[in-house]
């Protein structure tokens, strides 16, 4: 599902401007990556958990250079489902 079938959704069931649902959309998403760049985790009751993951540096093998290269320390989003979602989806 796309970000515009998500606004479209919300349109139809809501009666909602779809230009309004959009901006509510883009700020929804726009609070939750500015808050995970700055290192907050996101928690949504029922749905689930955005966090950032840490990972340390390590040292690891390329093939294509055939010699040991060093990954610098770093993060990753991550994203877990809640107990409801994750039952719904099973």
């Amino acid at each position: 599902m796309t970000k515009a079938e998500i606004v479209k959704k919300i349109h139809t069931r809501t009666g909602i401007r779809r230009s309004d649902v959009n901006a509510i959309v883009d700020g929804f998403l726009s609070a939750i990556k500015s808050n995970m760049v700055q290192g907050h985790n996101i928690y949504l009751r029922g749905f689930g958990t955005f966090s950032i993951r840490r990972h340390k540096g390590r040292k690891a093998y390329s093939i294509n250079n055939a010699a040991f290269i060093t990954i610098p320390p770093h993060t990753s989003p991550t994203f877990k489902p809640g107990k409801e979602l994750a039952c719904k989806t099973r």
